[in-house]
Order: C-alpha cells, then sequence, then structure tokens
C-alpha cells in the first residue's frame, strides 16, 4: 500500500459511523456527574465568615462517628485538630481553609512589628538591640541578645542601678503575643511584688528581644533579678501566646538551665492576669531562695 492508498483509507474511514470506545472489555458508560453544588446563601459582593474565628474545640466535621457526642466532649479538652473530616481522601475545605489561615497568622506574627506608639501609651522605657530588622533578627540571634553603646547608654540613664527586680518587655517571636498579654501580665506582676514590699521601678520595652536581652540588662543594670516577657515562637494553634523567663543575678553568658520559664499565656491557656499573679509569687521565692531554674526545684 502506497501513500496515496493509505490517505484514501484514512479518509473513507472518518467518513464511516464513530464507534463508542470500549473500556476493559465492557461497554462503554460516561462518568457520572458530580453532586450539585450546595448553596452558600452567599451573594455576589457578600461578606464569607472569617474562618479563623471558629473555635477549634467546638469544630468537629466527622459525619458518620460512632461515638460522636464522646469525641465532642473529648475536642473541649483540646485545641487538636481531631474530628475534621474528610471529602474522600481529602481534606475538608474548611478544614485546609482553617490550616492555612492559622498558618498566615503564624508568619504575620513573626514578621509584624509592634506599633511605634506602644511603649509611649503604656509608659515604658524603649531600646533595642543590635538588630535593624526583623530579617536581621531571625538571621542574627545573637544580634538579638545585646545592646550597641547607644541603647545601653539609654537603659543606665533611665533605669536605676543594681535594682532589686526589672522587668523587660521584648517583642520576640510573636509581637502579638505581646499586644494581647504583656501589659496585663505586667501589671499583675507589679501588683503582686507590691504586696511583697518589692518595688519594680520603670519597664524597659525592647525590640527584636531574644530571652538573652534580660542577661545583658543584667549587665548594664546589676539588678538581682531580671522577669522577660517576650513573645513565644507562634504555632498552629495560637499566635499570641507568651511567656515569662525568670533569671537570678543574670549576666552573659549564664546557664539557660538557671532560667525559670512560665509559658503558654494566652486567652487559650493561661490569661495573663493569672499568669502575672504566679510570677509575682515565684520572683518572690526565688528572691528568698536566691536561685532559679533547675536549681530552684532543687531547693524544694
Amino acid at each position: 500500500m502506497n501513500k496515496e492508498e493509505l490517505r484514501a483509507l484514512v479518509a473513507e474511514l472518518l467518513k464511516e459511523e464513530p464507534v463508542e470506545p470500549m473500556v476493559k472489555g465492557s461497554d462503554y458508560k460516561p462518568t457520572d456527574p458530580g453532586p450539585e453544588p450546595k448553596d452558600t446563601h452567599f451573594g455576589d459582593g457578600d461578606f464569607v465568615p472569617d474562618v479563623s474565628e471558629l473555635d477549634l474545640r467546638k469544630l468537629y466535621l466527622t459525619e458518620t462517628a460512632a461515638n460522636k457526642d464522646g469525641f465532642s466532649r473529648l475536642k473541649l479538652r483540646t485545641p487538636a485538630r481531631l474530628g475534621s473530616g474528610r471529602a474522600g481522601p481529602r481534606y475538608k475545605t474548611l478544614t485546609m481553609l482553617r490550616f492555612r489561615a492559622d498558618h498566615a497568622a503564624a508568619q504575620d506574627a513573626v514578621f509584624s512589628e509592634l506599633p511605634e506608639d506602644f511603649g509611649e501609651k503604656n509608659g515604658l522605657i524603649s531600646v533595642k538591640t543590635r538588630c535593624e530588622n526583623k530579617d536581621m533578627y531571625l538571621t542574627r540571634p545573637d544580634f538579638g541578645r545585646c545592646f550597641d553603646e547607644e541603647n545601653a547608654a539609654v537603659i543606665r540613664s533611665q533605669l536605676p542601678q543594681k535594682p532589686k527586680v526589672q522587668i523587660v518587655i521584648g517583642d520576640g517571636l510573636s509581637s502579638a503575643a505581646i499586644l494581647h498579654n504583656a501589659m496585663d501580665c505586667a501589671r499583675a506582676i507589679q501588683d503582686g511584688l507590691k504586696i511583697q514590699g518589692i518595688d519594680t521601678g520603670k519597664t524597659l520595652l525592647v525590640r527584636y528581644c531574644r530571652v538573652g536581652a534580660g542577661d545583658a540588662v543584667g549587665d548594664i543594670t546589676g539588678c538581682e533579678l531580671v522577669c522577660v516577657l517576650v513573645g513565644e515562637r507562634p504555632g498552629l494553634v495560637t499566635d499570641k501566646s507568651m511567656s515569662v523567663y525568670i533569671t537570678y543575678k543574670p549576666h552573659t553568658g549564664v546557664s539557660e538551665s538557671s532560667r525559670t520559664v512560665v509559658s503558654n499565656i494566652h486567652d487559650g491557656g493561661t490569661p495573663a492576669p493569672e499568669a502575672g499573679a504566679h510570677v509575682a509569687e515565684l520572683i518572690g521565692k526565688i528572691l528568698q531562695k536566691k536561685v532559679s531554674g533547675v536549681g530552684l526545684h532543687l531547693e524544694g
């Protein structure tokens, strides 16, 4: 068969009635149509509800649970992503959207800055570490633990020398945590210490702050104890969690085991005023025992 005969044969075949394809030796059946989209009750221009406002403890999406009531009671005790349901082999749309919203909030908490007037509005002495911006803060942790001479001079001039307790508020890895918790917690600490006859004086606000910045404050002021309120690394449960690090006789090079820590301070964990009252009690005990961290637990 030459080229012309082959072309004629193909043309003849194309003129014939198309034959339905065979699939695995059985009759061909077109794919079943998918389910009709559900009515969302939202029109063009309407605002879709904010998925981040949903309470994870009450968000239960498993449709065929063997014991829904029991599992729902279990979920009330944890913000873990249990009972997320599924759409075939995949997550449900709401589950995926909530995950992405929480991840975005965590990223925003790390990269966002405290308002410029936060220190002034709250009567704080404002300084910053050697970091010039968030990028430097994240890539040079050592710069977040010390001060240049200009900021060290501000600390010397504004804070008393050799105070018994120096409170430091640092943005850390979550400025959102500081905005939501720091001042309520600091006021509770100050009130609790005042009852014990301990004056805390002025509070220091440190931007681009690592926990070790409190040690540098100890070097500069000679304080007996430093109490650092700092934003925790945010996660998918909350982007507003704060920790308090208490160090007796702070100085550069002090071991991490010498710190006493109160963590998970946020609305879904330990509320800020309650945490502050507890921290004030801890500080009183530390000053009495003259040791913090692991040593405090060994003292009993």
